[in-house]
């Protein structure tokens, strides 16, 4: 399925204040008011991210922040992947996610991937190559897995 999404990969420092309110705004409404979760999601790394946007007409729809090999993890990682709520019967996380990979591929010349994958979305990363290699533990008091991508 080819979808009208535009992708956009940023360093911290070359966002838009448009696309930074944008995506922490999306991000607010999925993690923190959807999820019931109360954490501080703007936690430092932003910085050191490079921010893979998805956009339909203007609008940030698709997000998430791609990692070196030590700035989250061990390996390079991947995290904060959403997709606007609205639009999720799209399937846009599955672009979503092959955009992520690839973004990790191009920067930072590896394939080895960690996640820390909330565990109702175990099945989804599996389908994009992530393995279990942890116990569940919690996150912000959400379950959460372990999960590496070689």
């Amino acid at each position: 399925m080819t979808s009208n999404l535009k992708w956009k990969i940023k360093r911290f420092k070359e966002l838009s204040l448009e696309e930074l309110y944008q995506l922490l705004r999306l991000r607010s409404e999925v993690f923190i008011v959807e999820q019931n979760c109360v954490y501080q999601d703007i936690d430092e790394k932003d910085s050191k991210a490079i921010h893979l946007i998805g956009t339909s007409e203007d609008e940030i729809v698709g997000y998430a922040r791609l990692f070196d090999s030590g700035d989250y993890f061990e390996d390079a990682s991947i995290g904060r992947v959403v997709v606007a709520q609205k639009h999720r019967q799209n399937k846009w996380g599955h672009e979503l996610m092959q955009q992520a990979i690839l973004g990790v591929e191009q920067f930072f010349q590896t394939q080895k991937i960690t996640i820390s994958a909330q565990l109702y979305l175990q099945k989804f990363y599996e389908s994009h190559g992530f393995v279990a290699v942890s116990e569940v533990y919690l996150e912000d008091d959400i379950p959460h897995i372990r999960m590496t991508r070689n």
